[in-house]
């Protein structure tokens, strides 16, 4: 990781991200003061688990993955995040140390804020401790989520849903472009790669769907959500 070789608009970042919009200038000025801008290759690590927090990450562009390791070298992906999204709070917050590692899925831009200029924020502005709340409960309710289909539903149903998660209402076929590999798309689902990819064969088969890289033409979203119901 390494510091942007052109200068970076830092504030004006800031002000484009969901979390941080509906601050007054004067607000994101201080967190523009303790915010540093990270450039991260592809592939690169930026944190491991049970190492200590030294503020809160969020993605300008690019992609992260997080991910938990087993002593033999197992990975576990809980989530894939995308522009806008931050991550590291709960340790932040717990203060304790990284309980995953952060990995960058392609080229990415970061925004590190330090943790005493994030703390001191949320101490004077009620609407950023809410939006935090709010971010902290949806990352609880998709945990539960990915709970639920690992224990309950089949891989098939897993994958459709995944695949079906940003349908738009009313339509009738989808377009999905996966967003990473199917390794890492399999191990966000709780599968292995060869279970992802014969699943996909099989819905290939049946006419559910046309798989063209990692762009997957759904022709018929009903009849795909009722196969795997």
């Amino acid at each position: 990781m390494h510091r942007p070789e052109n200068p970076i608009d830092t504030g004006g970042l800031l002000v484009n991200v969901p979390l941080f919009n509906g601050l007054d200038h004067r607000e994101v000025a201080r967190i523009a003061a303790g915010t540093q801008p990270v450039a991260v290759a592809r592939g690169e690590v930026i944190y491991r688990e049970g190492e200590t927090p030294t503020g809160l990450h969020l993605i300008v562009y690019g992609q992260v993955k997080l991910a938990l390791h087993s002593l033999q070298g197992s990975e576990k992906v809980l989530e894939i995040l995308e522009a806008g999204e931050t991550f590291g709070e709960a340790e932040l917050f717990l203060d304790d140390h990284y309980t995953l590692t952060a990995q960058a899925l392609k080229e990415s831009l970061l925004l590190h804020i330090s943790r005493a200029t994030l703390l001191d924020e949320l101490d004077r502005d009620p609407l950023l401790v809410r939006k935090m709340i709010t971010g902290l409960c949806q990352r609880v309710h998709q945990v539960i989520s990915d709970v639920e289909a690992c224990s309950l539903y089949s891989g098939c149903r897993r994958v459709v849903d995944y695949l079906l998660r940003s349908q738009p209402d009313g339509s009738r076929a989808l377009t999905v472009t996966l967003p990473a590999t199917k390794y890492v798309i399999a191990s966000r689902l709780s599968l292995t790669q060869e279970t992802f990819s014969r699943i996909l064969n099989e819905l290939s088969v049946r006419g559910l769907i046309a798989v063209e890289a990692r762009r997957i033409h759904i022709p018929d979203v009903a009849r795909l959500r009722a196969y795997a119901a």
